[in-house]
């Protein structure tokens, strides 16, 4: 039987952590930058994890489950 794909989307938008929580980069920090506060930018470049409905759509994306 062929291997399962993962989507092409998905893995290149969200990352699975060691211990198996998966994380995606936050919205907001692709343009307009010169008009954010350094502390915004800095914020935004931070890992957030993904919660709730969203996991599970994600999971199957990445064929976790």
């Amino acid at each position: 039987m062929p291997k399962m794909k993962v989507s092409s989307a998905a893995k290149k938008r969200f990352k699975i952590t060691g211990t198996g929580k998966i994380t995606k980069p936050k919205a907001n920090r692709v343009h307009k930058l010169e008009y954010k506060s350094s502390s915004r930018k800095r914020r935004l470049d931070q890992a957030n994890e993904v919660q709730g409905g969203d996991k599970r759509a994600i999971e199957r994306l990445l064929r976790l489950r």
